[in-house]
């Protein structure tokens, strides 16, 4: 075995050592983007959870709005059944903004210090949910950069590691959010 073998056995063995390296990078970075969409599930399941309480106390000061009652829980337990990415979260969302606007009409539901602390658990959820979305985003581009990257590029599929999908608006909200809001004085 002279210089050539050596050698030979030389560059495999970098390439092996590079092989490992990417990989381990790699299981790393695609841990993040299942701890985010784990973090987005536990926040929607928080959000879920919150939602009976909500309606229960909205029951005691408008028990009449009892198709605006109906329908948050119906689409509680619907998106509570969906995927997190599933237009039921939308159609979730329409409904609380629905039940919220009753404390604008009920002015003794307004000033309930229940409700209000509700209202402010769902805010805190909702601003911990986009906290959440924008970590997700933040790893699915982290992975899918360094999934691109040359050398990794070279290794990655034949590896199992293929690109992550980014947390997007579905088309329900994207009709919501290209919207101009109307502002009144």
């Amino acid at each position: 075995m002279g210089f050539l073998g050596f050698g030979l056995i030389g560059l495999l063995v970098v390439i092996a050592v590079m092989v490992i390296g990417i990989y381990n990078n790699l299981v790393g970075l695609r841990q993040n983007v299942r701890q985010g969409t784990a973090d987005i599930d536990a926040q929607l399941r928080q959000r879920h959870d919150l939602i009976p309480n909500l309606v229960e106390s909205v029951k005691g000061y408008a028990g009449h709005e009892s198709s605006t009652l109906e329908a948050v829980v119906e689409a509680r337990n619907v998106a509570a059944k969906g995927s997190p990415d599933s237009s039921s979260e939308q159609g979730l969302k329409i409904a609380l903004d629905n039940l919220l606007a009753l404390g604008e009409a009920y002015p003794d539901l307004k000033a309930s210090a229940n409700f209000q602390e509700l209202q402010r658990e769902l805010a805190d959820i909702e601003d911990k949910l986009a906290a959440a979305r924008r970590a997700l985003n933040a790893a699915v581009a982290q992975f899918n950069t360094a999934r691109e990257n040359f050398p990794a590029v070279l290794f990655a599929g034949m590896l199992g590691f293929q690109q992550a999908d980014f947390n997007q608006l579905d088309d329900s909200e994207r009709g919501t959010v290209d919207q101009v809001p109307n502002v009144g004085f």
